[in-house]
């Protein structure tokens, strides 16, 4: 991939459910741009801690799995991928066992020294090489990337992330009733929100933007009139150049 249109990061945070992976893949085609999924780091490493058989909530048998295992992630939007010690687990880690243990793995303070390291290490190769990224996570805006250039925090009801989080599932041919992902997303909420290691919140300086009653086009439209408004978009023959 040469460079494309966007140039520097776009961080968007937000909670399960809002739309960040769609949404974020879907507006990196569009400016020619890299992708990060961060989420998918943290559930690749749960993950690896299921393997393991370790309790996901003793930190120091986490943070063992963590500095043992070895994650690659692909950054092109049109086939992004998650590989744990050289395996494809981008289908795996979505799974049901993941989900429920990834927000106590996540929380672990050295685990996310951890990845953030080597989250800025690949926004940095993405700057250098294509010009922009936008990356998706709970703490970019805040943590990883707090100079980006354009941060947004998405939002909308829990009952609406919860039918996204479901017509997720069933596409994937994963079963889950509707009351039992709105509890998830409920749960989840409560947990990232509380932890007292980068909890999720919206950065200071964060444009706030409600998904509830827009689709995924809606969405996407919204966010390059903000990359337009904060002029991070090149014009066409400055990239062929």
């Amino acid at each position: 991939m040469g460079h494309g249109e966007l140039r520097g990061v776009v961080a968007l945070d937000g909670p399960s459910g809002t739309g960040k992976s769609s949404v974020a893949r879907r507006l990196a085609n569009s400016l020619g741009a890299r992708y990060l999924d961060t989420g998918a780091m943290y559930r690749a490493v749960t993950l690896a801690v299921l393997r393991a058989g370790v309790d996901p909530t003793d930190a120091d048998q986490v943070v063992e799995v963590a500095l043992s295992s070895t994650l690659e992630l692909g950054t092109d939007p049109s086939h992004a991928t998650t590989r744990l010690d050289g395996a494809d687990v981008g289908a795996e880690i979505r799974g049901q066992d993941v989900t429920l243990a990834v927000s106590p793995v996540s929380a672990v303070g050295e685990v996310r020294d951890l990845l953030v390291a080597e989250q800025r290490r690949i926004i940095a190769a993405a700057l250098e090489h294509a010009g922009g990224i936008v990356v998706e996570g709970r703490d970019i805006g805040t943590v990883v990337v707090p100079d980006a250039e354009l941060k947004v925090y998405l939002t909308a009801s829990p009952e609406a992330r919860a039918q996204r989080r479901s017509r997720q599932d069933s596409a994937a041919g994963r079963s889950a009733t509707l009351d039992a992902t709105l509890a998830d997303v409920q749960r989840r909420d409560d947990y990232d929100s509380t932890r007292k290691v980068s909890p999720l919140r919206p950065a200071d300086d964060a444009v706030e933007l409600d998904t509830t009653s827009l689709d995924l086009a809606g969405t996407v439209a919204a966010l390059l009139n903000l990359v337009d408004q904060r002029g991070l978009r090149v014009a066409e023959e400055q990239v062929r150049t």
